[in-house]
């Protein structure tokens, strides 16, 4: 886990995430990826140079009209001191019993995006954290290039004028690797999606691409992080003075 925390805080700094006295809304999933980022916001919380408030919050679905069980989070949240706010929603009926959809994915992501940026406000937060490391932001680049033919991934850092709140991935300097054996060191527990499609998106194969790759490249990932943060796509660029500077120096000297 320090070996994430150490992550987390370089992209906070990196990318300006946090602003003295932000209240964060860390939207929990349930999988490995939020709870990492949510236990490691909240131990960054006691030191960090920047105070910070979080507020964790999950959107439950309610796949097969059962609401989901997040008892095992609640008791890990309350021994770091963090508000959990559990949200359950008509979400999984709409899409998989109402319209039936056949490719739920997108219209899921929409529908969960727009509950959790509303509810983040409702809750006074002004910022929201999401749990996606580096190899989710690859696989998006490469599903964005050959499903619809552009050069992109989401923004490690992203203001949403429509509800006044900024959008903050502090682990997109993580591999998933690296957020597993955090998980795996402090036993955090998870909460498995019971999403009917869980396991058989595209995001399925683009992982397999990826471990491919870097089964060829041990190096594709961070080759991968430097050519998005030098395209200047996206906001990957670092805001931070001292990577301004550098990067200032490097310009004027070659």
């Amino acid at each position: 886990m320090q070996r994430l925390e150490g992550l987390v805080r370089k992209a906070m700094q990196e990318y300006e995430m946090i602003e003295a006295g932000d209240h964060v809304c860390v939207g929990v999933s349930g999988g490995k990826d939020s709870v990492a980022l949510t236990v490691a916001l909240a131990r960054l919380r006691k030191y960090y140079e920047k105070p910070f408030a979080i507020t964790a919050l999950s959107l439950d679905p309610q796949f097969g009209g059962e609401p989901a069980d997040y008892t095992p989070l609640q008791e890990l949240f309350a021994k770091y001191d963090v508000p959990y706010v559990i949200k359950r929603t008509d979400i999984g009926r709409i899409i998989f019993d109402v319209r039936k959809e056949e490719n739920p994915c997108a219209l899921c992501a929409k529908m969960r995006r727009g509950a959790l940026h509303d509810t983040a406000v409702e809750l006074g937060c002004n910022k929201i954290a999401l749990g996606h490391h580096l190899d989710d932001a690859i696989e998006t680049f490469y599903m964005n290039l050959w499903r619809e033919g552009r050069i992109g991934s989401f923004a490690p850092k992203m203001y949403l004028s429509r509800k006044e709140l900024v959008c903050i991935r502090p682990m997109v300097l993580a591999t998933e690797a690296e957020v597993q054996r955090a998980v795996r060191a402090l036993e955090l527990p998870v909460v498995k999606s019971r999403c009917p499609a869980d396991g058989v998106t595209e995001r399925e194969n683009m992982k397999e691409f990826v471990r491919d790759m870097v089964h060829r490249d041990p190096a594709f990932r961070q080759k991968m992080l430097g050519a998005l943060q030098k395209s200047g796509l996206d906001n990957w660029t670092p805001t931070s003075p001292g990577r301004r500077k550098k990067r200032e120096w490097i310009e004027r000297n070659g």
